[in-house]
């Protein structure tokens, strides 16, 4: 369990609750679901010491559900925003089973298999002074943003610049969210590369596709995503809808930190907006190479029926031929003449190269594409 007290020029971190809130800036209370299930005693009476409230019943359910889809809540004294993170590594059952294999092994020249895309949910409960996020185990968001404030502070006191401090718990709590989605936007890149060999594999004519559970798997991860995307677009327009209804005069910023918080939010739902947009275009090329792999096999099939009617038909006329000398009568032109096998051959060949170069030059032994 982490303590950060983050004021306009400074974050300092402590490893006990502080005892009060500082005269300005505000309180950030970071600890894993574990810890927060263990401590959740203390963590009620740190919030109580602090902001003189503490969490209902059913929000700390709420935040121990590691199942529990992305949506906000709010009482008359916080907010409560629980996000689905989106980030490739161990999910919070593969760290109670150290054993669980992320993925299985890549193909020779083939490359890597998709990793597990971690979807646990990250609980926030955002007091006016107070910022308590429950993280799953393993969460590098909480190790990331730590570390990038710590900078920023440690930046901002030497007067090199840089970007500026949270002004309050919510802005730092849409500023983690925004990192939280800007984490699928990194997985973007090995998505599309598998996607697209696959694709390759598909479409190449010489190749028999065997990764069709691979290839559905990554389907329905891209389904689930896209239903968790969804979730977590609603749970921030929820945000956004109630963050219209704050008093600007309650805020220590006033109207400038209301008008900073609702443009953080536009930027954390313009960029789920594009998540969104990339999982569907995801699935969209993804149905598109099967649609083309099928259409393809479709026309290689017609190939192979289309040369094999043309040879039929090629030789049909010599089998007419074999067959007519081949009936057991006395009396048959040629039959009993010396040169009337060298006739026969030498009509059944004549009539096969017309025939074949009639049918080459309509394309019908002709390879696709030529």
């Amino acid at each position: 369990m982490r303590y950060f007290v983050i004021q306009s020029q400074n974050v300092a971190e402590f490893e006990a609750a502080p005892a009060q809130l500082p005269a300005q800036g505000f309180v950030w209370i970071a600890c894993g679901r574990r810890e927060f299930e263990l401590e959740q005693g203390n963590i009620q009476a740190t919030l109580h010491q602090l902001c003189g409230q503490s969490l209902v019943d059913l929000h700390i359910s709420d935040l121990l559900n590691n199942q529990l889809p992305s949506h906000y809540d709010y009482t008359s004294q916080y907010d409560l925003l629980v996000f689905r993170r989106l980030a490739a590594g161990h999910t919070e059952t593969d760290m109670a089973h150290p054993g669980t294999p992320l993925s299985r092994p890549a193909k020779r020249g083939g490359p890597p298999v998709l990793r597990r895309i971690d979807t646990s949910p990250v609980g926030f409960a955002v007091f006016d002074r107070v910022l308590l996020t429950v993280h799953p185990a393993g969460c590098a968001v909480l190790a990331n943003h730590a570390a990038r404030l710590l900078a920023q502070a440690s930046t901002t006191s030497r007067g090199l610049g840089g970007s500026h401090l949270p002004a309050s718990s919510a802005d730092l709590m849409l500023r983690i969210v925004n990192q939280m989605v800007d984490g699928y936007l990194d997985l973007r890149r090995e998505l599309t590369t598998q996607l697209d060999h696959w694709q390759a594999e598909l479409l190449h004519p010489s190749t028999r596709f065997s990764n069709w559970g691979s290839l559905l798997e990554a389907r329905n991860s891209l389904h689930q995503l896209d239903g968790i995307c969804e979730d977590q677009r609603s749970s921030i327009q929820d945000w956004i809808e109630a963050l219209a209804e704050w008093d600007p005069s309650e805020m220590p910023g006033g109207q400038r930190e209301l008008d900073l918080l609702k443009v953080r939010s536009r930027d954390v739902m313009e960029h789920i907006e594009r998540v969104v947009h990339h999982v569907r275009r995801l699935e969209q090329t993804a149905e598109t190479a099967v649609q083309m792999h099928f259409s393809a096999q479709s026309n290689r099939t017609n190939d192979i029926m289309r040369t094999l009617t043309a040879l039929t038909a090629i030789f049909l006329p010599l089998n007419l031929i074999a067959g007519i000398f081949g009936m057991n009568f006395q009396f048959i032109p040629l039959i009993h003449q010396q040169t009337g096998f060298w006739w026969a051959m030498g009509s059944m060949v004549l009539i096969a190269g017309v025939l074949g170069v009639l049918f080459w030059r309509k394309r019908y032994l002709a390879r696709s594409g030529r």
